[in-house]
């Protein structure tokens, strides 16, 4: 036999190659053809894996598409499975029904107060006829709706739609009302947008007749009219600044790092004060220095230092727009430091004055005034701007503590005689005098931001808290008497909504407390038992509330965060 011969396939062997899309050798090859064919094999096995693995990859797709219509189900509902409607076998029906007759049960709720949608629907059919309805005609009408039956039996998240424990085929309008009610149900608390259903509903009234004809609804839980105009006759804030009104009993705060953790005083503290900014804190003191510190209740970085070298500091304080700083002491003169163009300016002594020593003073809230305390019942008022002497008030005994209101037309005094005395700046006269009620010598006066109250301390501890409107009007007893201060009251201070009142004594350690002003309590957690706040000198609260300086004695000055207020 020949070499051609012997390598001629067979005609079925030769049909199996081209199915199999595999090349067959060509006889002329001599010795590489056993080569080949032991390649063919191989060649088979990698056709053959690939295959699988397009098979697997196919399986996974399948099973991928699966995975995510179930879960698109499960969040969205039978996407992929929608209701056949009006298909379901009865004898499936039935079986159903029986398998969830124990699951089943009428909820009355959503029948009595919340299907005002089935009766809108109701309400339309019977007044369909009529012209003059008051209902509101859709913008757009799905005609398939009355001619699809629903089969609410037979899907599970349908099955609360029931009124009856057998009903399962309901019409499409009735199927929309209905799940309208659920949607009421689940999110109530939209009455007053139901202006056309509950018009209807109070229509029969007689009190709403006459507004009716005039094309007016009341709102429910409205419908007194008194109930109604009482919003318009207060001046109370319509919006709570604050989450909710402060609490008394225990307040809420932190200790955060001191004020001026970076550069503590070698004296005593006698003046801390935020800017208006409420980022900038003003520390003062015995050592005459003036410090600056950025306050964010972690670092409070220090931002610049003033030394005053003849002036031992009693006094510092911010002009109300933020531009200066008034410092004062035992001396005949006092400094104006600029903030704008960072200049220390030494004024004084005042023209036509003797007095020796300017530490005490206020500074009016439109930082026009600054009045200080004189010799011999003086009051002496200093321009802001010039910075000179523009006139005197005089009062018969002498002057211990000023405060000013009314946006800084009035003025408060009191003293060594026991009175508080009302001044109005624009004439420069005393349009009132009133006895302080238990005093024999006022030492601290503080006005709330807003004028209406205002605190008097007495040296024996005492602190009237008055009402200023009552006052004036001739009631002298004042509103709250706080007597949780033994020894002189040193220093005041409200806070920036009026609800807590701050009074010192710095003649003993831990002499400060904080009162809550609308119920006139103190808090009881206050001051903080494991801690020692030495003799407290000076105090001060952020612009917004949420910060709290307190000057001590010890040359240190602790920073608090007050959680109830959000804003420094």
């Amino acid at each position: 036999m020949s070499l051609i011969s012997q390598n001629i396939l067979r005609k079925n062997r030769v049909n199996k190659a081209k199915r199999e899309d595999v090349d067959v050798p060509s006889p002329l090859e001599g010795n590489e053809n056993e080569d080949r064919k032991e390649l063919v094999p191989d060649i088979l096995r990698t056709k053959k894996r690939k295959k699988e693995h397009k098979e697997e990859d196919k399986q996974l797709e399948v099973e991928e598409e699966r995975e995510m219509k179930k879960l698109e189900n499960f969040l969205f509902g039978s996407l992929y499975d929608p209701v056949e409607f009006g298909k379901v076998g009865a004898e499936e029906v039935q079986t159903k029904a029986e398998k969830d007759s124990t699951l089943f049960f009428t909820d009355r709720s959503a029948n009595s107060a919340l299907s005002f949608y089935e009766e809108d629907a109701e309400f339309l059919e019977e007044s369909s006829g009529e012209e003059d309805t008051k209902q509101r005609k859709p913008v757009w009408v799905d005609e398939e709706e009355e001619k699809t039956n629903i089969n609410i039996s037979k899907v599970n998240r349908l099955r609360k739609l029931r009124r009856e424990e057998d009903e399962s085929l309901i019409s499409g309008s009735v199927y929309v009302s209905r799940l309208r009610a659920q949607h009421a149900k689940l999110n109530p608390g939209t009455e007053w947008a139901q202006l056309d259903s509950w018009s209807r509903t109070y229509s029969s009234d007689d009190g709403e007749s006459s507004d009716e004809e005039n094309g007016a609804v009341i709102a429910p839980g409205h419908k007194d009219v008194e109930a109604v105009d009482d919003i318009l006759r207060t001046n109370e804030d319509l919006v709570v600044k604050s989450s909710t009104k402060l609490l008394p009993g225990l307040l809420e705060y932190s200790r955060l790092v001191d004020a001026n953790a970076e550069d503590p005083s070698n004296g005593p503290i006698n003046s801390v004060q935020f800017h208006c900014n409420a980022q900038l804190l003003l520390t003062a003191g015995l050592d005459r220095r003036v410090r600056f510190f950025q306050i964010d209740g972690r670092r409070n970085t220090k931002i610049q230092s003033i030394f005053l070298e003849d002036c031992p500091i009693w006094k510092a304080s911010f002009l109300p727009d933020g531009s200066q700083v008034i410092i004062a002491g035992r001396r005949k003169f006092f400094y104006s430091f600029d903030l704008v163009k960072a200049k220390v300016d030494k004024i004084g002594p005042l023209i036509g004055r003797e007095e020796k020593s300017l530490e005490a003073f206020e500074v009016s809230p439109d930082s026009g005034t600054i009045a200080f305390v004189g010799n011999e019942g003086y009051i002496l008022l200093v321009s802001s701007k010039t910075k000179e002497l523009i006139g005197t008030l005089k009062m018969n005994g002498t002057v211990r503590s000023l405060a000013f209101a009314d946006d800084g037309r009035q003025l408060l005094s009191s003293g060594g005689d026991g009175h508080i005395y009302h001044w109005d700046l624009r004439t420069r006269t005393c349009f009132h005098k009133g006895t302080d009620e238990g005093c024999i010598n006022g030492t601290a006066l503080c006005a709330s931001p807003s004028g209406a109250l205002f605190a008097a301390g007495s040296a024996s501890g005492i602190v009237n808290v008055y009402n200023k409107e009552e006052f004036l009007g001739g009631k002298r007893k004042p509103m709250k008497t706080i007597e949780n201060i033994t020894t002189k009251v040193d220093f005041m201070k409200f806070n920036n909504d009026a609800q807590i009142l701050a009074i010192s004594s710095s003649m003993k350690k831990n002499s400060l407390k904080l009162i809550h002003i609308p119920s006139y309590t103190v808090f009881s957690n206050w001051p903080p038992p494991n801690r020692t706040l030495h003799y407290p000198r000076c105090l001060d609260f952020s612009p917004g509330g949420g910060f709290m300086a307190v000057g001590s004695a010890a040359g240190k000055v602790l920073l608090y965060k007050l959680h109830h207020y959000q804003h420094a």
